[in-house]
């Protein structure tokens, strides 16, 4: 366990790094427990990738600029109620019905309604007997989901001892089960129908991955996807940052925007380990989780130097640094190079998941053809992935199973009347070569901008809007480029390291670094993963990191400092 560091939290000065959902969940979580908190970010708007796009080019539109699918309400109840309120006292979430709607690639519109019944329903329509077996799928998922969010999700993955229990020992056939098969062939052990699978496994992409490579455990997302239901935010995800911002800012954390982190700076704390033995507890420190605590702490964090906004220099001292930035750009950017817990060597093999074209359009008038959640899958979407993933093929580097987005459908605050606002978003490889889109620069790469265009002419044409380009009054686009660059994103990927057995728990990578005693992570790029939910436990996890808390427990609502003052624990 560790060792208690800071016993006030009110004379204990925190600095964290980027101001998108998990920088924003972390400062909310700190500062209501007293800690005196800072967050900064490179842009001048809160949100991260979750922020609102709003011209004055394309006035009464506004666009969600990423995130877009509500899931998993339970992490969300759980933060307000940490922070002592609710998700019915800061948002506004009615459920969509349909929950979605599917385009196949050769005719036909499937409507996914929202509850299991009618979902088990909608199955048997389409495969007789398939409607039982689906009973019996939601039932492994629900399962999956109770283990996940009770064992392997609220945890830093400090201890084996901790997550491997009597109960985790007792499933661990079924466990061993689910992580050595893959989405696609656990699924296709209950359904056959092409629609039917493509329902079951597309959510392998919410996990910055392909059916074929996401260990079956994440089934899990077929619970939250089709059991939970899938909501709106009214408002959008901006709803949702600007109420942990909030928050935030009632209780104390200052934001400064458009200041850019140039490095973590740190002091010696010991001479390190020499000999053998430390080499080889270096060897095994680089493996993410427990092992990395064999590494010896050669320093500890003293703050960010930063570029503010009137572009000054200057030293923001810090007690602790959390970094919600993409961890491959802090540990190989911000981190001075002898103290990194993962140097580039260790990144030559990740998978940063796959990047994507956003195209976000004004359109004229109504489109009845499409819900506000709407997927296109192609018939053959192996050839969609391999394109993305293995970068075959000699045409556009693009996938044809698309998603779209139609808030106005929902939310008439985000287009004037009588005009729809769509977000496109079509997978594409992680690459920054591939280049910008307009929405930053003004001017997209050719390559994006044509992109764009054939998704907006298969829109067209699966889903029956022959005149779709015609009404398009406002276009707007980002590319691999605009994610490296804006957000210093890991080989421009637009999601986060894929969810594959390597690149998950244990292997994911640590939420503190083993070299800098008080230098922890949060976000997408971390542990547990990717994704808002995910970022709003990662948060948490630094709370826990903190207390020297290895259980893999929620923590108490409404979050408090514990008895006797000790908010916080270093190594």
């Amino acid at each position: 366990m560790a060792t208690p560091q800071h016993t006030d939290p009110s004379h204990t000065k925190v600095v964290v790094i980027g101001a998108g959902c998990a920088g924003l969940a972390t400062s909310a979580l700190l500062a209501k427990l007293g800690y005196e908190v800072t967050c900064i970010d490179r842009t001048d708007t809160i949100g991260g990738r979750a922020f609102s796009l709003a011209t004055d080019q394309a006035e009464g539109f506004r666009w969600d600029a990423g995130p877009s699918w509500y899931l998993m309400p339970d992490a969300f109840d759980h933060f307000f109620a940490m922070m002592g309120t609710s998700t019915d006292e800061q948002l506004d979430c009615p459920m969509l019905d349909p929950a979605y709607r599917i385009y196949p690639e050769h005719g036909g519109m499937l409507d996914v309604p929202n509850g299991k019944d009618k979902v088990v329903g909608l199955f048997e329509s389409i495969e007789p007997g398939s409607g039982e077996k689906l009973r019996d799928y939601l039932d492994s998922a629900a399962d999956a989901y109770d283990i996940a969010v009770r064992r392997f999700l609220y945890t830093t993955f400090s201890s084996v001892k901790q997550i491997v229990t009597g109960e985790v020992v007792a499933k661990s056939p079924q466990l061993a089960t689910l992580l050595t098969t893959s989405m696609k062939d656990f699924a296709e052990r209950y359904v056959h129908d092409t629609r039917l699978l493509q329902i079951l496994t597309y959510p392998a992409v919410f996990l910055s991955t392909r059916p074929s490579a996401a260990p079956s455990l994440y089934h899990l997302m077929s619970h939250a996807d089709l059991t939970q239901g899938v909501r709106y935010p009214m408002g959008g995800f901006t709803a949702v940052m600007d109420s942990m911002h909030r928050l935030a800012e009632q209780h104390g954390a200052t934001f400064r925007l458009s200041t850019e982190a140039l490095a973590i700076t740190t002091t010696p704390s010991a001479a390190p380990y020499a000999g053998p033995l430390q080499r080889a507890a270096d060897r095994l420190g680089r493996i993410p989780g427990p092992w990395s605590r064999l590494r010896h702490p050669v320093a500890d964090a003293t703050g960010v130097r930063v570029r503010s906004a009137d572009g000054a220099i200057v030293h923001l001292p810090a007690d602790i640094v959390v970094s919600c930035a993409d961890l491959h750009h802090t540990e190989t950017a911000l981190v001075p190079a002898g103290y990194r817990t993962f140097p580039e060597s260790w990144w030559g093999s990740r998978d940063p998941g796959p990047s994507t074209v956003l195209v976000y359009l004004g359109v004229k008038g109504q489109l009845p053809q499409l819900a506000h959640h709407t997927l296109l899958f192609s018939d053959d979407w192996t050839t969609d992935f391999r394109i993305v993933y293995d970068r075959i093929g000699d045409g556009l580097p693009r996938s044809s199973s698309i998603y779209i987005s139609t808030p106005s459908k929902t939310d008439p605050g985000v287009a004037p009347d009588g005009h729809e606002n769509l977000f496109v978003l079509i997978p594409v490889p992680a690459d920054p070569n591939l280049g910008h889109g307009s929405v930053f620069s003004g001017t997209g790469s050719p390559l994006v901008e044509d992109i764009a265009d054939a998704a907006i002419a298969q829109i067209a044409q699966w889903a029956d809007i022959p005149d779709l380009a015609d009404r398009i009054v406002h276009r707007f686009t980002a590319g691999p480029a605009d994610f490296a660059d804006r957000y210093h994103a890991f080989r421009g990927g637009s999601i986060g390291p894929a969810h594959t057995l390597a690149q998950s728990a244990f292997f994911r990578g640590a939420n503190q670094s083993a070299r800098i005693g008080n230098l922890y992570y949060a976000g997408g790029t971390t542990v547990p993963g990717v994704g808002i939910p995910m970022c709003l436990i990662s948060a948490e996890n630094v709370v826990k990191r903190l207390r020297g808390d290895l259980t893999p427990d929620r923590l108490e609502e409404p979050l408090s400092a514990p008895p006797g003052g000790r908010a916080a624990a270093g190594r």
